[in-house]
């Protein structure tokens, strides 16, 4: 079910009323009510693929329940172990095996010996990725002695299925999320309304920002050939809002859902494009995976520590396994490679975490540094993105070489200008408002302190603007349901 769907419409209000008004009483009943209205939400794409969720859970659950009633190193490393294999097996099958069968018969032809196979017709599950990597989290830190396990089925199948960021994330920790399926849940009218804020800006994202850079990004990268360098360079600056909004939408949406249902996710976007460098954009972007992947395999494998050789392996196995964690293809490979080699000079010296703060703290608008800074960032980080959504990588070597081509030179050109020219005042709106909220969890949180008449008077404007960009028939699905 899409969150931009007119069933989600239907399906949201009605769990809400139940959730708070009939199943309120016990919070057995309240996790037992998520359970199966995560499990409608996610079976409405294709209830086949509700038994993966379903093994995942029991699977984890168990090794959880096995490694911490077990005092024996030797035997805990095996329960741990049985949990990589099943869970990684799985995504590992779903997603990457005919990545490996094409990889392995391009092998054979690059050495003469062409091989006539033929790839498995495998459905990649929506989702898999997320859930897998939250229910992995779990089991790891129960290893590790860092959580204790979970005795509770409901509230841990709760904690696995919790539909509104089941399928694209946030990926939520067991030690931020488990723990809020056992305490008592009150309706707080505060949070429920920060939540719909946050909703309404998750919408707006999506709808008014990202589906109508869609149509510019898809026709440039789809006709690349038809168009010329200068053009293909604004194709490259739509896809980039389109990812962000895309995603980020996505995640305000789960967030502010939650918020209505009493949970609080943590935050998976921190306005990374007024980033000033590469470092600090990856501490502001897809905040659930970077910490995710720092947590679980950059610190494990050694970090920052040992000598400048380890720290430069790490740092590249890190982004290129958060390339492959995104798709099986090699362009996303490319487009982690690509991070590495602009987080490289930050990490050799020493600057990786220069920028901590927000950008013009305390300030209206950033100095000349700060714009220089963030533009070129923005630059480095979109020209990655033309890997990223590149449908291989000849379709990228292609589409940088017009790039740098004299028709760079050219006048843009667009089919339709008019339509054009009002994604631009979109992306520009989105900016401001983000700008004025960059200090805050959302962009609207910034908003409590104006008077109530222009504070409504802001909310209504995005409201309209929805309604006037949402048209059922051309909505996009979200762009990580890919993944």
């Amino acid at each position: 079910m899409l969150f931009n769907s007119i069933e989600y419409t239907i399906f949201l209000p009605i769990v809400f009323f139940l959730y708070w008004f009939i199943v309120n009483k016990k919070l057995h009943y309240q996790n037992l009510f998520l359970v199966a209205a995560s499990y409608l939400f996610y079976g409405w794409w294709d209830w086949r693929f509700l038994f993966l969720i379903i093994l995942s859970s029991v699977v984890d659950y168990s090794i959880g329940i096995l490694i911490s009633n077990s005092i024996d190193k030797v035997l805990r490393k095996v329960y741990l172990t049985i949990s990589l294999i099943i869970n990684l097996g799985l995504l590992g099958y779903f997603k990457y095996c005919n990545f490996f069968i094409e990889s392995f018969l391009d092998a054979f032809s690059i050495m003469g010996k062409p091989v006539d196979s033929q790839l498995l017709n495998i459905i990649l599950p929506v989702g898999i990725s997320f859930y897998t990597f939250q229910t992995l989290s779990y089991t790891i830190d129960v290893y590790n002695k860092k959580i204790e396990c979970s005795k509770n089925i409901i509230a841990f199948f709760s904690f696995v299925s919790f539909f509104p960021q089941l399928v694209a994330g946030p990926i939520e920790r067991a030690s931020n999320l488990l723990p809020q399926f056992s305490r008592e849940r009150k309706f707080n009218p505060v949070l429920a309304t920060d939540g719909m804020r946050q909703i309404l800006w998750g919408f707006f994202k999506k709808i008014v920002v990202a589906d109508n850079c869609a149509i510019y990004a898809n026709e440039i990268f789809n006709n690349s050939g038809d168009y010329n360098g200068s053009t293909l360079i604004i194709g490259a600056i739509f896809f980039s809002f389109q990812i962000y909004c895309d995603f980020s939408g996505y995640s305000d949406i789960a967030i502010g859902t939650a918020r209505l249902l009493g949970l609080e996710l943590k935050q998976n976007f921190a306005f990374p494009y007024f980033s000033r460098d590469i470092g600090e954009f990856w501490r502001r972007w897809h905040i659930s995976l970077s910490t995710w992947f720092r947590d679980y395999l950059y610190i494990p494998l050694g970090g920052s520590k040992g000598g400048t050789l380890n720290k430069i392996k790490n740092t590249f196995i890190i982004f290129i396994v958060s390339g492959f964690w995104h798709g099986a293809n090699w362009t996303f490979v490319i487009w982690g490679f690509l991070n590495a080699i602009y987080f490289l000079p930050l990490l050799l010296s020493g600057s990786n975490r220069k920028h901590l703060d927000t950008i013009a703290e305390n300030r209206y608008l950033p100095n000349l540094k700060e714009v220089i800074n963030v533009t070129i960032t923005f630059g480095l980080i979109t020209f990655a993105w033309i890997f990223f959504r590149a449908e291989d990588l000849n379709h990228a070597i292609s589409y940088v070489s017009t790039i740098f081509s004299p028709s760079v030179f050219s006048v843009p050109y667009f089919k339709d200008g008019t339509l054009a020219v009002g994604t631009i005042l979109s992306v520009g709106f989105l900016l401001i408002i983000e700008w004025i909220g960059r200090s805050q969890k959302h962009a609207l949180e910034a908003y409590d302190h104006l008077p109530k008449y222009l504070k409504y008077l802001i909310f209504f404007l995005i409201a309209v603007l929805i309604l006037e960009n949402y048209n059922l028939a051309t909505s996009q699905e979200f762009i990580y349901f890919d993944f």
